[in-house]
């Protein structure tokens, strides 16, 4: 919405991870640094965890990006509460080997066939499970028994498990030990610092053409780094909102005033979003008052507890005041919307006036 305003190429500060705008700070070059020594290494478990929005799944993809398909056969999946009984399913078709209908025995054989005939290719396998966090105690004993399979003294397989700060706590329990002894490297990907907060929304924006237009007072990056912790999601979201701001209001340049507004509505949306449900409307003196309904005694009314149920959970969720700022918010779009077009509809009336009296 406010790229084509503000003369962008795309939008700088979207959610999804994308290694196309990778920032290398201090903290994730080394963590890149350890995820390609484990490559090198070509045998065990790389860990690497980080706050939620730290920027670890962008890391990631940046580094298989990066991978020789020629030389590196990479899977990667993401685990949501995965079992023992489903991750050697969910491994085989992370690296399209089929399993459909092998019991555990025929499955691990498949998977090590195949494993073989990679290294065999003079390929190595590495296999990245993001969300490591989640995965059960049975699950990373599946994985490191996979560890297990060799080709005379090659590993055949490679792992990195990427997490959340709370899979530090899980590899430090006595059922992992083994794992642990089999774990070559780790790093805790931290938040960036002030400076490299600036030079994180700088780099964004720069990769999708911004020339100082918002311009960007000295005085906002505190502000920024303050409100998000340094958290490049955190980041991602306040800079979007306020560039949003920024298009709504036709603003060229953004300070601490405009971050201020921003989280306060932020913050409100967030208020309204814990209310207990109950509808706020603000009257409006303007439109008519509708017609009386006709009386009738509520207690009179048979309806279905089950639909009653689904009402009362209707009304639960039903936020008025969140519901209006929004509209407000869209009103204040279109009318923007509204003002462009009219001055290109003016700038080309204008412009065939000029050319009718050339001729």
């Amino acid at each position: 919405m406010y790229e084509n305003f503000y003369r962008l190429s795309g939008k700088p500060f979207q959610l999804n991870p994308d290694p196309a705008f990778f920032y290398g700070s201090r903290g994730h070059r080394r963590a890149m640094a350890y995820l390609e020594y484990g490559l090198h290494q070509n045998e065990g478990f790389i860990v690497i965890t980080g706050e939620i929005g730290a920027g670890k799944t962008t890391l990631v993809r940046s580094l298989l990006q990066k991978l020789d398909s020629n030389k590196v056969v990479a899977a990667q999946l993401v685990s949501t509460q995965i079992d023992a009984n489903d991750i050697l399913q969910l491994v085989a078709a992370a690296f399209g080997v089929p399993s459909k209908g092998l019991d555990k025995a025929g499955l691990l054989l498949a998977i090590e066939t195949f494993l073989v005939s990679v290294t065999a290719a003079g390929k190595r396998a590495l296999l990245i499970v993001d969300e490591a966090q989640n995965l059960t105690p049975r699950a990373v004993e599946e994985l490191r028994m996979l560890s297990n399979f060799q080709l005379e003294e090659h590993a055949l397989l490679q792992s990195f498990l990427v997490g959340q700060p709370e899979f530090r706590d899980i590899m430090q329990s006595p059922e992992m030990q083994q794992l642990r002894q089999r774990v070559i490297a780790s790093y805790h990907l931290g938040p960036l610092d002030m400076e490299e907060t600036r030079a994180y929304v700088e780099h964004r924006l720069k990769h999708v053409g911004w020339k100082d237009d918002p311009h960007f007072d000295n005085a906002i990056f505190p502000s920024i780094f303050r409100a998000s912790g340094g958290v490049p999601r955190r980041i991602n979201t306040l800079c979007d909102r306020l560039m949003l701001a920024g298009f709504l209001l036709e603003k060229r340049s953004l300070g601490e005033s405009e971050v201020d507004e921003v989280l306060a509505e932020m913050k409100e949306e967030q208020r309204s979003g814990r209310g207990s449900g109950t509808a706020r409307l603000a009257p409006l003196s303007s439109v008519a008052a509708p017609a009386a309904l006709p009386s009738f005694d509520m207690d009179k009314l048979n309806v279905d507890p089950a639909i009653a149920q689904q009402f009362a959970q209707l009304a639960a969720g039903f936020d008025a005041a969140r519901i209006e700022a929004r509209l407000a918010q869209l009103e204040r779009t279109m009318s923007t919307t509204l003002a462009l077009m009219s001055q290109i509809v003016s700038a080309s009336t204008e412009h065939n006036d000029k050319d009718e009296a050339a001729k």
